[in-house]
């Protein structure tokens, strides 16, 4: 080959590489990054009722807050679920159930009362194919703002316009009073104001009821006293047919420790010996009865099973799974 046709060929084949460089980078223009995420909804079956985990949104607590552990023993935990501190995402959930006879809320979230990254309850409900004003009853696990803030706008009216507010009793007694209020710590008295809040336009309307502890609120739907984080701090057992969902409320806060390690306080708990007996009381029912169990603090979607381990529990969420053909 001559000396011309050597070069002609090596021009050839830069440009070619030119005109692949090119495309290339054309193509990556026509599909920019989406940088969204899919709507926060989960549904599953249980029995004839449909239930629809709901995500809030994700905030991060401070690894100090969590008690009765070492660093040193947080680190460990944590690091065995390749997370690590001080900030550890938590994420704040949300239930709904369709009964058939009634559309069932299980906490209402936070609002955008502590920041930006919360207050999606009412966004994923809609993405899920439901409305605010469908919604016949709002069961409360405790009163603490990041399970009530979700019941109000922020210009201070009802968001579910036609549901009664279901709450513990020994919660109202505490949370709604203004005598325990106003004996309260100062740094305390933010909670006991978003209550109030929240509460305020269903009391004005009648529609904010109160119940005393384990019983039967709704065929199918029972409340179980889990006190111990908030006075009146309440779960409740979901039954369809043979099967049943514990939906745990705050009865634990992080999944890669409080399971290991279910007596490891949390620095918002009321009476932290008192929710310490509770974890391991809920932890051990669930265990022997394999109940499937839903947590508004664990990741989402949140549901899944707890084993009983030698030492401690385990954490096991539940596969991803379509629903069964109609």
């Amino acid at each position: 080959m001559t000396a011309s046709r050597l070069a002609l060929s090596g021009l050839f084949r830069r440009l070619l590489a030119c005109l692949f460089l090119f495309a290339a980078g054309f193509a990556a223009a026509e599909a920019p990054s989406q940088k969204a995420q899919a709507p926060g909804y989960y549904r599953l079956m249980l029995g004839q009722f449909e239930v629809t985990a709901l995500y809030d949104g994700a905030i991060a607590l401070d690894e100090k807050k969590f008690k009765n552990i070492s660093s040193r023993d947080m680190q460990r935990l944590l690091a065995r679920q390749f997370l690590q501190g001080p900030a550890i995402q938590t994420a704040v959930n949300g239930y709904l159930v369709n009964t058939g006879a009634k559309l069932i809320l299980i906490d209402a979230g936070a609002a955008k009362l502590f920041g930006p990254s919360l207050g999606h309850i009412v966004d994923n409900l809609q993405a899920a194919g439901y409305r605010p004003e469908q919604v016949d009853v709002v069961l409360i696990t405790h009163l603490h703002g990041d399970h009530v803030n979700g019941l109000v706008s922020s210009d201070g009216q009802r968001v579910f316009a036609n549901a009664e507010i279901w709450s513990a009793k020994a919660d109202n007694d505490f949370w709604l009073s203004e005598e325990v209020a106003a004996m309260a710590p100062a740094e305390a008295q933010g909670f006991f104001k978003m209550a109030r809040d929240a509460a305020a336009p269903y009391l004005a309307a009648g529609k904010w009821k109160t119940f005393a502890s384990d019983q039967e609120l709704l065929p199918g739907v029972n409340s179980i006293d889990t006190c111990g984080h908030t006075p009146g701090h309440a779960s409740y057992l979901i039954a369809s047919g043979e099967q049943r969902l514990l939906v745990l409320g705050d009865v634990v806060h992080n999944h890669a420790v409080q399971f290991a390690r279910p007596e490891v306080a949390f620095e918002f708990d009321t009476d932290p010996r008192q929710a310490v007996a509770t974890r391991k009381r809920v932890f051990t029912y669930a265990a022997k009865e394999k109940l499937l169990v839903a947590g508004m603090h664990l990741p989402f979607p949140g549901i899944g099973h707890v084993r009983k381990e030698e030492k401690g529990f385990a954490w096991v969420p539940a596969e991803f799974a379509p629903l069964p053909a109609p």
